[in-house]
């Protein structure tokens, strides 16, 4: 094949190594997607590794938490078990959203509001009357719920 500009002589002859290099630049125009989703495979791999491993170490954490709650009683125990759960929730909440998009994100954050939200209330229990009352109003109004 040749592309002529004048009736006889070729501007440009596709030889045999034009021919090679235009396969070459196919092949790794095709072979790109592929590349990136091997990528993006081994991501979600690593992802998935240290969400796990972050799941595993906040539930090592709230159980090491809970027990220094044993020596307590009433309701300072009742807070302490509380805190310590939202403190779980929300390190499970956080590898959560580093596991998965944006989106993902917005949950953790209502995760979080949600376990601080009842730590909070639970703190207002040892409050009676009006006092518990603004106790709750604050522990919503500081969680947003």
């Amino acid at each position: 094949m040749a592309i002529y500009f004048t009736q006889h002589q070729p501007f440009f002859k596709f030889g045999n190594l034009a021919k090679a290099a235009v396969a070459l630049l196919i092949s790794l125009s095709l072979s790109h997607p592929v590349m990136a989703d091997t990528a993006s495979r081994g991501a979600k791999k690593q992802a998935d590794a240290e969400y796990k491993a972050a799941v595993k170490e906040a539930e090592a954490n709230y159980k090491s938490a809970k027990a220094r709650c044993d020596s307590m009683s009433g309701n300072e125990k009742d807070v302490c078990i509380k805190e310590a759960k939202a403190a779980e929730k929300s390190a499970k909440a956080d590898a959560k959203a580093r596991r998965k998009s944006t989106v993902a994100g917005v949950d953790a954050n209502k995760d979080k509001r949600d376990a601080n939200y009842k730590a909070d209330k639970e703190k207002c229990d040892d409050l009676s009357g009006d006092a518990k009352d603004a106790c709750v109003a604050q522990a919503k109004g500081k969680n947003k719920q």
